[in-house]
């Protein structure tokens, strides 16, 4: 006689009432402090007023004033392209050298290893304010000034934060230095996790060491250098703290050093010059447009660097 065989009920079942308890929390805090804020954000750039005085439906007119009045054309353009150079510096400083760190500490006849993995990383322990007041000092030509020129560096001495031309990226460098160990330990973590018969084939056919980073290290940390990328091109267009705590939030000199993150805080929040009143609609088309703008960086860069060869 036959036996039939009987199967686990709770053995690949894949129900509703299984897998979701364990979703559940998950799902309720993006919904509440993700999906929720940007929906509310995108329905309150449609209006104009606030929720003291009370708000009008406006539809797109938040959107038209931000590209036609030349109250805020010209200070959303200067700030976009800051942000843009803002984020052309991180990729280039920061990440190119976050690389060429990671190649040196994950070298195998390093010494002191754990000691430069923490020179590298102690800065992004540090707080913003605290970092960018530090570096304001020392880039004040009246604080550092003696200094420099006892060491014969009177090049050196000049107000670069004052000035149009090196404000920006002066600012820029200071949160390269700041945030370089998280891209350092990233890179570290994915050249780690290449296996060594990799380099022991490549050793075999007289391969040399430039060649092992182009040919076999750089191709398998795509995906990680892709990530690491998409971190930096997001954070950098919500930076606000490192010009805040650098220079203020008019993105001084002349809003030589305004961004978008400080431009967002002035119209949506604080209240722009020279009316000084708060306009959300205006801040939440602002917000609205660089997510769209976040959105057409990220997605082809995923698919770039995340896709299977």
């Amino acid at each position: 006689m036959a036996v039939k065989s009987r199967k686990n009920p709770t053995v690949g079942t894949g129900t509703l009432a299984t897998w979701l308890p364990y979703l559940a929390p998950a799902l309720v805090f993006y919904v509440v402090f993700m999906a929720w804020p940007l929906l509310n954000s995108l329905w309150l750039s449609l209006y104009t007023g606030s929720a003291g005085t009370g708000r009008s439906f406006v539809g797109f007119d938040n959107f038209i004033k931000l590209f036609t009045v030349p109250q805020y054309a010209e200070r959303y353009w200067g700030a976009f392209g800051h942000t843009i150079i803002f984020f052309i510096i991180h990729l280039v400083v920061q990440n190119g050298l976050g690389i060429l760190f990671a190649t040196l500490l994950t070298g195998k006849n390093l010494k002191g290893r754990e000691f430069y993995q923490t020179v590298i990383f102690l800065p992004v322990t540090l707080a913003v304010l605290v970092t960018g007041y530090l570096w304001k000092l020392l880039l004040n030509p009246v604080w550092s000034g003696p200094f420099l020129q006892q060491l014969h560096l009177d090049i050196l001495v000049r107000p670069w934060l004052g000035d149009r031309i090196t404000a920006l990226i002066c600012v820029s460098l200071v949160s390269c230095w700041q945030w370089m160990g998280i891209p350092t330990m990233m890179f570290v973590a994915a050249l780690r996790n290449i296996s060594d018969d990799y380099f022991e084939a490549a050793s075999i056919d007289g391969a040399s060491p430039p060649q092992l980073f182009w040919h076999i290290k750089l191709p398998l940390i795509k995906p990680v250098a892709g990530m690491i990328a998409i971190l930096t091109f997001v954070n950098n267009f919500n930076a606000f703290d490192v010009v805040f705590a650098m220079e203020n939030v008019n993105g001084a000199p002349n809003y030589a050093t305004d961004l978008i993150g400080t431009l967002f805080y002035r119209v949506g929040i604080a209240g722009q010059h020279p009316v000084g009143i708060p306009d959300a609609g205006m801040g939440a088309a602002i917000a609205t447009i660089t997510f769209f703008v976040l959105c057409l960086g990220v997605v082809p860069t995923l698919r770039v660097t995340q896709g299977r060869d």
